[in-house]
């Protein structure tokens, strides 16, 4: 699920501020490109099974309908190994949405991930070592972004760097675009 791009402006402007806390130099940064709600992790995907992915994917959308949602606050996983915002607004239908993604997953023969209670979230920075993010989460404290309608499922793929390259970042692609609440 991808935010609209004022509300990405937004979210810009505010990490741009978390880079200049001390030891941000220390965190890996997701870029703009990067940052997306994932409502479930598919990892490996062979691409005979995109298809029927992509189909069981807009089932799930088209039995949703619509909903708002802002960017919001922030968290961590892993001891601040991943550094996050949040969501607020509708989350029911956002939580709702997500099961059904893990479920065309499963459908489809995709293996996800272990199954875990979804919490919204969408990853600013990354350490490879537990690290403090406390003057990162204080700063999140006080950021909203805009409330906007939901309106789409969008399939993402990981083209993961092969190069080797120190800081080279995952690409990522719009495989799939689905409406919500169109079902039929």
């Amino acid at each position: 699920m991808l935010p609209p791009e004022d509300v990405v402006d937004a979210l810009a402007a505010e990490v741009g501020r978390l880079k200049g806390l001390p030891g941000a130099e220390g965190l890996r940064w997701t870029g703009r490109a990067g940052w997306h709600f994932t409502l479930a992790f598919y990892g490996e995907v062979d691409d005979a099974r995109v298809p029927e992915l992509a189909e069981r994917l807009g089932r799930a959308a088209r039995r949703t309908p619509p909903f708002g949602l802002a960017l919001r606050g922030g968290g961590q996983f892993g001891h601040g190994r991943a550094l996050w915002t949040g969501a607020a607004g509708e989350l029911r239908p956002l939580a709702l949405l997500a099961a059904r993604a893990e479920a065309a997953g499963r459908k489809a023969g995709v293996t996800t991930q272990e199954h875990r209670r979804y919490v919204p979230h969408l990853t600013v920075a990354r350490s490879r070592e537990a690290c403090d993010v406390r003057a990162y989460l204080a700063a999140l404290d006080g950021f909203t972004s805009r409330t906007w309608t939901v309106d789409e499922l969008v399939l993402v793929r990981s083209n993961l760097p092969a190069s080797g390259v120190p800081g080279e970042r995952p690409r990522y692609e719009a495989v799939a675009r689905e409406p919500l609440g169109r079902a039929g």
